[in-house]
């Protein structure tokens, strides 16, 4: 077995426990340095989540570093919204510089003032396209609407799905789904960047 072959135990947290022919959960992963990682992060659902739980900002450079492990990372997405008022550049800026591409989109307001700022059907539609040059998708998100997205690429597409979130704002059934949750709330200092 060559050294890029060599396996290594993670211990990392999980949902609940599960059949064989379910996701694992609760027991250590077995990380192969060879497997090949898509990153796909929901920047909104992060930003409200630490936001609204630990009045902080997300580290997304340490939640890259820590989902890549030692694996091979072929593209790391990560979706926002871009304002009038161009306030996010400089946090863009930081994101190409922790390993990112961006995928921007500007934020709708529509007549009556309603607002929607979404990326989930680009998030699918990007993860689908890359599924077959990779062997382990990684959602950072909480986001539900995910889950039909995870079971066609675990069921159709053969991939092992992670998600990576902060376990107290992220659906149940998003964490049953997957092959690995990663609570990032376990830990949550490493992840995050204090507001003041």
């Amino acid at each position: 077995m060559t050294d890029s072959k060599k396996q290594r135990q993670r211990p990392v947290r999980s949902g609940k426990n599960s059949s064989p022919d379910q996701p694992q959960s609760n027991t250590p992963l077995v990380e192969q340095e060879h497997q090949r990682v898509g990153v796909f992060v929901d920047a909104q659902n992060m930003y409200h989540s630490a936001k609204n739980l630990y009045h902080a900002r997300v580290n997304f450079k340490k939640i890259l570093d820590t989902l890549v492990g030692g694996r091979k990372l072929i593209r790391a997405f990560i979706y926002v919204i871009r304002t009038e008022s161009g306030e996010e550049n400089a946090f863009l800026e930081a994101l190409k510089k922790g390993g990112y591409e961006i995928k921007d989109k500007d934020l709708q307001i529509f007549p009556g003032g309603m607002k929607k700022a979404d990326w989930d059907v680009g998030m699918a539609v990007d993860a689908i396209i890359l599924s077959d040059k990779i062997d382990v998708a990684v959602l950072v998100t909480g986001d539900g609407d995910f889950v039909p997205l995870v079971e066609y690429l675990r069921i159709s597409r053969g991939l092992k799905v992670e998600v990576a979130s902060f376990g107290r704002s992220t659906s149940s059934k998003l964490k049953e789904v997957v092959d690995r949750f990663v609570d990032l709330g376990d830990d949550p200092k490493k992840f995050l960047i204090s507001s003041r």
